[in-house]
């Protein structure tokens, strides 16, 4: 074994290149790719100084603190003054990359520091401490070779004293690193790393780019058009993307998936630049889906937790056509509201109110939520099932302390059941609101604690009240498009599990039972069906108008006066005051011909006389169908006995019904289903011209020789 004074010695100038390739090797996979999605790309040479700058505040908020008595290394409490660079998106995600990969190998990093003898023999500020382990990182990234500056670059002092203080040292920090490498028996310090931040390293370097259609400015079909004039091709899935393809999601019809490496391209079209095409992750695109196949016509909706401004444009697009209105809270920024407006302003949303309080401190009786129908949960949670965190984060406006969980592959346990907690207190407010009767609950979590358990001890917990219905779990409302689908769906559970082609998402429906004594009314099922599209050219209003004329005329019908003088009530008394006189006649004469008694026949024929005026009254039609009637009445009414010394000839009669128009768009199909034959003929009874009166006006009924009964559909 080589004694420190002889390791040294072969650490020298001309073994340091084969020494940093051996030591750097692969030390972080993923941060090349990341870097060459990037609007700005800085290769090996380096970064410029003002994003090393916000990389250190970044990693100065998210390190793991150790404890003072072990912790050699301070790194103080002062943050770095941020440069005028800082508002923007591209060095914004370049300074989050950099703080969370020097997260990640923050204890190899720091072993680094004090191998080398840089810590604790120089004397360094302790606010540097953060820039100089994010400067490491990119150091020995870069091979420990020198960073090339740009002409133009505006240069800090602060880095520029780091830089130089790396740079004398990089013998040692090579011979450290190598060192550390050989103690885990790694083939490179990358392979130090936990399993599951590999894993979701790997994941994020090939994860697809999803983006949907803002159809309020630009129809599916422009897009598809204008991406193949660029040069893009449709292929059928997420399975066949390669070079320049797209391909439409299956789940969420208005979301198209691109190749990775396409990004840096992509951002530089008019459709994304006009916001026609809107980047964002495909679990929030299931979310708001959800919370659509549930709405009707004129629902409103509560948002919570939105972290993403993008979520909140994409649910009010794809409300557009209704009258719906979308309440959000959960805002992390309310100094951000009037660049928020803007936004949506420019994505043609106009049906958005934000709210300043909090959700837990919104009560169910506040009069601004009252046709609130469906709530959309996204809840604060491990969001171990994301590939990219820094995209995550970046996108969704999460706070940075999910990264120092992501580093480690993992929240702690008792992290864990705080966020299951908190999740929980959210799901069992949302069920308070009375007037909701629907609870979308949506996680990018891959745990059961913060998934299945949260929703099941929510319903476990609910009061049952007397006038609010329970609520109760739901099948998922998305498509299930494959058998790993409909396998991971079998607990009424929508899953996407963690992949190469998707980040990993976890949906629960949760609807109230309805009330036995609740009706649907027309309005309610017009309004879903023309939601759903299944009625074009069909118009929704005239249905209602009809249906209230229907409802007036039957409440009136009951309160006609009684000495009201019209030819159809003068008949019904006359026929009645008859048949109760003849009724007194023929009771032995029925007794002879049927089983029955007679006092039991005669109060049946008079009931079914009675049920048949009755029916005359509302429909004359009714009358001749005898469709109510029981077969025995019918075969004692045939064969009910004459008074004597009078004659009443039997006759047919033919009733012209009108032909059937159901509601097709085009006239062929109404003539399609127009019956071909309109005439039923059926015995009449006894009395011809009380019968006859469903005939047009003037009209004399039909003799005829044919069978007194045909009948074109038995099954009437």
């Amino acid at each position: 074994m080589l004694d420190p004074k002889s390791e040294l010695e072969f650490f020298n100038e001309e073994n340091m290149e084969e020494i940093s390739q051996l030591a750097s090797l692969e030390m972080s996979g993923d941060a090349a790719a990341r870097r060459k999605s990037a609007a700005v790309v800085p290769g090996k040479s380096g970064y410029p100084d003002c994003v090393y700058v916000m990389a250190a505040n970044i990693f100065q908020g998210i390190r793991i603190e150790k404890p003072p008595d072990k912790a050699i290394i301070k790194y103080g409490n002062e943050p770095l003054p941020s440069c005028y660079q800082s508002e923007d998106e591209s060095f914004q995600r370049l300074s989050y990359e950099l703080a969370f990969s020097a997260l990640k190998y923050q204890d190899i990093l720091e072993t680094m520091l004090i191998d080398s003898y840089i810590f604790p023999s120089t004397t360094i500020v302790n606010h540097l401490g953060s820039l100089i382990i994010v400067m490491l990182y990119d150091f020995q990234d870069r091979k420990f070779q020198s960073r090339v500056l740009s002409d133009n670059e505006e240069s800090i002092s602060e880095v520029q004293e780091v830089e130089s203080l790396l740079n004398s040292f990089k013998t040692k920090l090579a011979a450290a690193l190598a060192r550390c490498r050989i103690k885990h028996d790694a083939l490179s310090i990358y392979h130090i790393l936990p399993e599951t931040v590999r894993k979701q390293e790997q994941r994020a370097s090939t994860l697809p780019l999803y983006a949907w259609i803002n159809t309020g400015k630009i129809s599916l079909e422009e897009v598809y058009s204008n991406l193949k004039k660029k040069g893009y091709n449709k292929v059928k899935s997420v399975l066949h993307l390669e070079d320049k393809a797209f391909a439409v999601d299956q789940h969420c019809y208005d979301v198209v998936i691109f190749p990775a490496h396409l990004k840096k391209d992509l951002v530089n079209i008019d459709l994304f630049k006009d916001y026609k095409l809107i980047f964002q992750d495909k679990s929030r695109s299931l979310a708001v889906h959800s919370v659509k196949a549930l709405l009707n016509m004129d629902d409103d909706i509560l948002m919570v937790n939105m972290g993403s401004w993008y979520t909140v444009a994409h649910m009010s697009i794809l409300t557009n056509n209704n009258t719906s209105k979308i309440f959000v809270c959960g805002i992390q920024s309310q100094d951000k509201d009037p660049e928020m407006k803007k936004l949506f302003t420019k994505m043609g949303c106009q049906n958005i109110e934000i709210l300043q309080e909090t959700f837990v401190s919104l009560e169910s009786k506040d009069h601004r939520l009252q046709n609130v129908k469906v709530i959309l949960l996204l809840p604060r949670c491990s969001a171990l099932g994301v590939s990219n965190p820094v995209e995550f984060i970046l996108n969704e406006n999460e706070d940075t302390s999910l990264l120092q969980d992501l580093s480690q592959g993992g929240p702690s346990k008792s992290k864990l059941e705080i966020l299951a907690q908190q999740q929980y207190e959210q799901l069992t407010h949302a069920m308070k609101f009375a007037k909701a009767q629907a609870i979308v609950y949506c996680t990018c979590s891959v745990y059961a604690e913060e998934n299945e358990n949260v929703v099941m001890k929510a319903l476990e917990s609910q009061t049952q009240g007397i006038k609010i219905q329970p609520y109760r779990l739901s099948p998922p409302v998305l498509p299930l498009c494959s058998l790993k689908d409909i396998r991971l769906s079998m607990d009424k559970f929508f899953r996407v599990e963690p992949s190469d082609v998707t980040n990993g998402c976890f949906i629960s429906i949760l609807t109230r039972e309805r009330d036995p004594s609740e009706t649907v009314s027309v309005k309610d099922v017009l309004a879903r069906a023309a939601a759903k599209g299944l009625l074009d050219g069909v118009e929704v209003g005239k249905t209602g108008k009809r249906e209230k004329k229907r409802k007036k005329s039957k409440t009136l019908l009951p309160k006609a006066p009684v000495n009201e003088t019209n030819d159809i009530q003068v008949k019904i008394n006359e026929f009645l005051n008859r048949e109760s006189k003849a009724s007194t006649n023929r009771g032995e004469v029925l007794t002879a011909k049927t089983s029955l008694p007679s006092k039991t026949v005669s109060q049946m024929g008079a009931s079914s006389h009675v049920r048949k005026t009755n029916k005359q009254a509302t429909s004359p039609l009714a009358t001749t169908l005898t469709k109510n009637t029981r077969p025995e009445e019918r075969h004692i009414t045939l064969r009910r006995t004459r008074p004597e010394g009078k004659t009443i000839p039997l006759k047919s009669v033919e009733i012209v019904l009108p032909p059937v128009i159901f509601p097709f768009s085009s006239a062929q199909g109404a003539r399609s289903q127009t019956p071909t034959n309109h005439l039923y003929y059926r015995l009449g009874g006894s009395k011809a011209g009380y019968l006859t009166s469903a005939l047009k006006k003037g009209e004399k009924p039909k003799e005829t020789t044919t069978s007194l009964l045909r009948h074109p559909r038995p099954w009437l």
